[in-house]
């Protein structure tokens, strides 16, 4: 089964299009990073899906049905850059945040619950700083807090909304083993990625995007010379597996 099937997907913000006519369908158990240039409407593309913006037109499906029947499916992790870090929470509470679907949004959490977090928090490194505000955290220790509460969710498809941005090389290290650990249990994740030097090495599935897909499928199959110049419109370096855009132009 598919874990997500986009059908005919148009986002506008103020009658300009971002997103035409994508379609796609996601396997289950598959790890894909969607790519594209800044503006190509990648982070739209998430949000449109989970229903956190209007689209003109498109049918979304996840395992078959419509979101709103399967939305405690599906765990997110937005760019750090949309979270307001100045809010006066610690970080076990932005973890139990991801067990309201679970409890319910206004009942409060039971020992059962702060254990789950308290644990999640563990397996990223974080069981020391529960306690702490989030403002005073660093970005690659903010990013860790919120895959601890998308750990918690323990949802079937994840999106993550450029979870690399900004982070140190051991945070990247974890994040990514995390998500080899989800496809590895049958889960299925979506990622928002620039880095093209680690495509081949993070993600089994690619879709191409500028504002309309340009080719989705194997890493292997869709991950080309001529695929990235037709995304990017410039040229493309490859050095060795990786490829660097060098050069854009019109």
């Amino acid at each position: 089964m598919n874990a997500l099937t986009v059908d005919n997907l148009s986002v506008t913000y103020d009658k300009s299009p971002v997103l035409q006519r994508v379609g796609f369908e996601i396997p289950e158990g598959s790890l894909t990073g969607i790519i594209g240039p800044n503006g190509a409407g990648k982070s739209t593309l998430l949000k449109s899906v989970l229903h956190l913006i209007p689209r003109l037109t498109g049918d979304i499906k996840v395992y078959g049905k419509p979101y709103k029947e399967q939305r405690n499916l599906i765990g997110y992790v937005p760019q750090r850059s949309e979270v307001d870090w100045d809010f006066p929470t610690n970080a076990l509470d932005i973890v139990l945040m991801g067990r309201y679907g679970h409890i319910g949004l206004f009942r409060r959490p039971k020992k059962k619950e702060i254990s789950l977090a308290k644990e999640a928090l563990k397996k990223v490194g974080m069981e020391d700083y529960a306690n702490r505000q989030i403002s005073q955290l660093s970005g690659g220790q903010q990013q860790r807090v919120f895959l601890a509460r998308a750990l918690v969710q323990d949802a079937q498809i994840y999106f993550m909304d450029e979870p690399f941005a900004g982070v140190d090389a051991a945070t990247e290290k974890a994040i990514m083993n995390l998500m080899q650990q989800w496809k590895y249990e049958g889960k299925t994740v979506l990622v928002v990625h620039h880095d093209l030097q680690t495509v081949e090495d993070y993600f089994d599935h690619v879709l191409l995007l500028n504002k309309t897909p340009v080719s989705y499928g194997p890493t292997q199959q869709v991950f080309t010379m001529e695929n990235l110049e037709r995304t990017y419109g410039g040229a493309i370096s490859f050095i060795g597996k990786s490829a660097q855009v060098i050069q854009e132009r019109g």
